[in-house]
């Protein structure tokens, strides 16, 4: 049954919800929906979707209904999908691979395809290029119309002896030619291409002295506009600026903000055109203009337009969405159509797609086929102060159909850890709330995106007040009657899976059980692991000054397994480039030699990111049915 219903001067279409309830494995899928882009005349909509495990893309022509092309199906990780002119998409997919190596052995590697609609054909992006040395790529191309032509801008690996160099290639996406544009040195880690295709900046990096200067084209040729020694929070380049001769980067100003820099290529005065970017992301019209920036304030995202007619659109959207948190995925060229991400707090998150000039909105689809109103949990902020009185914040997702008393809880640690948990649908803590679960996710101290003094107050806290944090919102929740003390377990990955090992070792006494997915044990051995540029990143973290340091074995839970005294699963993948696997074995290794209960499932094929379906699912429904065992529900 569909429902319509106008608001303002948009016509909104909802499904109405049936009124079974969904199943686990609902939660744990990939998502129905993961993309959806329209093309830069908005006569045709792709969108990627799955069946929970195998992902297929779908092109349809709007003005006629018909689907154009159905196909690609596989268990390909698509990573980007975007449109190179009207008769042309390009995707961009990863897969862990060992073939080949650049000094850094094993990692995931970016492939780009070239989808030709019509034709109903694949081509791999570099497949025709006799320069580079790598099918692979780094990064997500960029599309530039060249001529009245577009043409794909990406970067590939040119090997010079043992060594590899980042370079720049232009790829015609009709015939497959490929050009190289430019060669890079030994510390070139990026370039900006302008509008009509020229290369318009370069950026380059030492990660071993901390050496960056970004460079720039100008009438008289290319100069350094600026250039600094930045062993940490290095400034970085975010593309072209509010014009097609300018380019944005961003750099710590004298009051240590992180700002925005808008430096035009005559060598004109340079300007910072916002006062903070902790948080925030560029939108971008597709000549690479910046047309708009997006920022997390408090608990919703906020988007600011530099056009007054975007600004206008923008706000028509979010008035017809009132309560909803947004998101824009894709505009055409004269933003008629526009895709946007729609993540109601009643009726879950879903796709559609708005034309301006009949003031209609279509729905997609939902992101999550299978998953209605009725299947979502209540998501409310949650305020508490830490032990030392720091403020914090966060979420707790409070299961339907039960009173928000004395809950059994799940402490839902998010990644990083200069990270954050954000508002709307998180499949992973829906799916734990359906079984019955309070979900309390906090943004510890040394979560980003909430201020440039939060960030700094977990410098030197991992495992120490970082990890507190987590057990002050259970007493938090305790206090107020909300949770059972008594039945409280820690599930996460990533940082969170190290700090669900450490809830088990460093701060005993809180958690029945714990489980950790892709989890650190081994701080030592993990940061002998890393370049030096990301170790000292975690030194930053981790208050530690050398290798040596005796602070990392007193945060390391594979030091403390003699003060477990609960169960815990680890959860780990064969191809996580990210966390080693190792990491999980070494712990399981100790906690079986010390006689504390254990069991660890290494999954065969999947990332750091569970990108893929099935182990995806299998993860939620391990975690669930080891979590039901020993802290259950009722």
């Amino acid at each position: 049954m569909w429902i319509v219903a106008r608001l303002g001067a948009l016509v909104l279409i909802l499904i109405a919800a049936p009124a079974a309830a969904a199943p686990l494995s609902s939660y744990g899928k990939l998502p129905s929906i993961e993309a959806a882009t329209v093309s830069p005349s908005g006569s045709l909509l792709a969108v990627v979707t799955s069946d929970g495990v195998k992902r297929t893309i779908v092109v349809q022509d709007l003005a006629k209904g018909a689907v154009l092309l159905r196909g690609f199906v596989g268990a390909e990780k698509i990573r980007n999908v975007q449109w190179a002119g009207d008769l042309h998409l390009l995707v961009t997919t990863s897969k862990t691979d060992t073939s080949f190596v650049i000094q850094d052995g094993r990692r995931e590697w970016f492939f780009g395809n070239v989808i030709d609609v019509a034709g109903k054909k694949i081509r791999p992006l570099m497949g025709a290029s006799k320069q580079a040395d790598l099918q692979a790529i780094l990064g997500v191309p960029v599309v530039r119309v060249v001529g009245g032509k577009p043409f794909i801008f990406a970067r590939g690996v040119i090997f010079s002896g043992p060594r590899g160099y980042v370079s720049l290639f232009r790829i015609d996406p009709v015939t497959g030619a490929s050009r190289l544009i430019e060669q890079g040195g030994a510390d070139t880690i990026n370039w900006l291409v302008d509008a009509d295709g020229e290369v318009m900046a370069r950026e380059l990096y030492n990660s071993g002295s901390g050496e960056w200067t970004l460079r720039i084209r100008s009438t008289s040729g290319w100069r350094d506009l600026a250039s600094k020694t930045a062993p940490l929070d290095r400034p970085y380049l975010l593309g072209m600026g509010r014009t097609t001769t300018s380019v944005l980067y961003a750099d710590r100003d004298g009051e240590d903000r992180w700002v925005w820099k808008e430096a035009p290529l005559d060598g004109g005065a340079v300007r910072e055109i916002s006062p903070s970017v902790d948080s925030q992301a560029t939108v971008r019209a597709r000549d690479g203009r910046l047309v708009g920036q997006v920022s997390l304030v408090g608990d919703e995202p906020r988007y600011v337009f530099h056009e007054a007619a975007d600004a206008e659109a923008w706000k028509l959207v979010t008035d017809a969405f009132s309560g909803a948190v947004l998101g824009l995925q894709s505009w055409s060229n004269d933003r008629q159509k526009i895709v946007i991400y729609v993540d109601s707090p009643t009726d879950g998150p879903a796709y559609v797609l708005i034309d301006m000039a009949n003031r209609e909105v279509t729905r997609i689809g939902p992101e999550y086929a299978g998953i209605e109103a009725r299947d979502i949990a209540f998501r409310t902020p949650v305020r508490f102060k830490a032990s030392d009185g720091l403020p914090l914040s966060g979420y707790l997702t409070v299961p339907r159909d039960r009173a928000a008393t004395r809950l059994p809880l799940i402490v839902f640690p998010h990644g990083g850890p200069e990270a954050r948990d954000t508002p709307g649908f998180d499949w992973w803590a829906q799916g734990m709330a359906s079984r019955g679960y309070a979900v309390l996710q906090v943004n510890y101290r040394g979560s980003a995106g909430l201020g440039r003094p939060h960030l700094e107050a977990g410098y030197g806290q991992w495992g120490r007040k970082m990890q507190t944090d987590l057990s002050d919102g259970v007493r938090h929740l305790v206090g107020q009657g909300t949770v059972d003390p008594k039945r409280v377990c820690i599930v996460g990955a990533s940082y969170g899976g190290y700090a669900a090992l450490a809830g088990a070792t460093l701060d005993p006494g809180v958690y029945r059980c714990a489980v950790a997915v892709s989890g650190l044990s081994d701080l030592r051995r993990l940061a002998e692991s890393e370049d030096p540029g990301a170790r000292r990143y975690w030194k930053r973290f981790m208050g530690v000054t050398s290798l040596n340091d005796p602070a990392l074995s007193q945060i390391s839970p594979i030091t403390h397994v003699d003060k477990v005294s609960i169960p815990i699963l680890m959860i780990h993948g064969r191809d996580d480039t990210v966390v080693p696997l190792e990491q999980s074995e070494i712990m399981a290794d100790a906690l079986r030699k010390a006689g504390k209960p254990v069991e660890l499932i290494v999954q065969k094929g999947e990332d750091h990111w569970l990108s893929r379906g099935e182990t995806r699912g299998a993860t939620l429904e391990a975690t669930m049915a080891f979590v039901e065992k020993h802290n259950p529900p009722n």
